[in-house]
């Protein structure tokens, strides 16, 4: 047995010559094209990921623009709400000063008829600009009730009006763009007792 501590480092040169070699030698194109097919799967993969990424963060921009803008449109139409409110409470008041003139007669003063038609007019005009403003006066009669817009304040048998409905208002339903400022307080119409009592004894 060699002691020789130099022919050990060359046989172990010798068996890591081979794979030395090996990793040095050329590919084959079989070996290039399975490369390749390999690093463009990866890129294709990358390019993928980063496409899903980008399509997120528009999805995410466009839904923060579209919010954004429905804010700022809120808040410019239902800044005024309150001042709304504030103006449709003066709107009723002259409609009930109108409405407590006594009515119309033969012969009548020609100042309360001035009057009545004076104040008509300054209501037709007013309630023209609360329009033109998104203010919207809205006459319940003859509706059916609504929980959302109507305010029951009692209800009254009819024979006349189908139950459920608004047989008559107090005050008109107002709305700014759509949404509620203030109910209508109504009356609505329920079936008469006799008649709702047959309507039972035919059920039974």
């Amino acid at each position: 047995m060699s002691t020789d501590p130099h022919a050990h480092d060359e046989t172990a040169h010798a068996e890591q010559a081979p794979d030395a070699a090996n990793a040095n030698a050329p590919l084959s194109p079989d070996q290039l094209m399975q490369a390749a097919t390999a690093r463009i799967a990866e890129l294709e993969a990358e390019l993928a990921e980063m496409k899903d990424r980008w399509l997120r963060a528009e999805a995410e921009t466009s839904n923060v623009r579209a919010r954004g803008r429905r804010e700022a449109e809120d808040a410019r139409q239902y800044a005024v709400q309150k001042f709304a409110t504030d103006i449709v409470e003066a709107a009723e008041n002259l409609n009930r000063g109108i409405d407590a003139l006594p009515p119309a007669t033969d012969g009548e003063p020609d100042v309360l008829i001035k009057v009545r038609d004076g104040l008509a007019g300054i209501e037709r005009g007013f309630t023209g600009v609360l329009e033109r403003n998104g203010i919207k006066k809205e006459d319940p009669v003859g509706q059916a009730f609504d929980p959302n817009l109507h305010q029951a304040m009692a209800e009254q048998e009819s024979e006349v009006h189908p139950a459920g409905t608004v047989m008559h208002a107090w005050t008109a339903c107002w709305t700014l763009h759509g949404r509620l400022l203030k109910p209508a307080m109504v009356v609505v119409a329920k079936a008469p007792i006799a008649e709702l009592g047959t309507t039972l004894n035919a059920k039974a």
